[in-house]
């Protein structure tokens, strides 16, 4: 089993407003409305290229040394949200617009280790994030801004971020 993290790239769904940061930022840059960063943007996540993880995915099912085993699959390279918004800007070639929400209750600092996948894989080439939000914004351009639906008769709504309550 592959457990990918912040994965990014063309065909992505940028319209749900509660999932994939990246996606959520470059639908804000099309409808001209600021990127908005929960808390204060400090917090650190390791950003995948899709064509990086897809075809490891696709391998892990005839390479029996995987298994039964469960594997992380990403990037290696952490960065801050505020960092990300500064690329996302640079890859749609905006100025970054940003704003600041409340912060939500969510984990700090998350990235993982990746030896267990070399070993079995082999070392791989990874795309940048640089390289792989410009590929995901030449996309989304081409696609257009997409509008997020609303979710209906959601029975939970205790502690969700005021933002995702709009």
């Amino acid at each position: 089993m592959c457990r990918p993290h912040n994965v990014d790239g063309d065909r992505q769904n940028i319209w749900d407003k509660y999932l994939n940061v990246v996606g959520i930022f470059m639908n804000q840059i099309l409808q001209d409305k600021p990127m908005t960063v929960f808390g204060d943007g400090t917090q650190t996540r390791a950003f995948s290229y899709i064509g990086d993880i897809a075809p490891i995915m696709a391998d892990a099912i005839a390479l029996p040394a995987a298994y039964n085993q469960i594997f992380n699959i990403g990037a290696d390279q952490p960065y801050s949200v505020n960092e990300l918004a500064e690329c996302v800007a640079q890859a749609m070639g905006v100025e970054p617009n940003v704003i600041h929400l409340p912060a939500r209750n969510e984990v700090l600092n998350a990235y993982s280790s990746h030896e267990k996948i070399q070993r079995v894989f082999g070392d791989c080439e990874l795309v940048s994030l640089q390289d792989g939000l410009g590929r995901m914004a030449e996309w989304v351009r081409q696609h257009g801004a997409r509008s997020s639906k609303k979710f209906d008769n959601v029975e939970v709504t205790k502690n969700f971020p005021q933002a995702w309550l709009v």
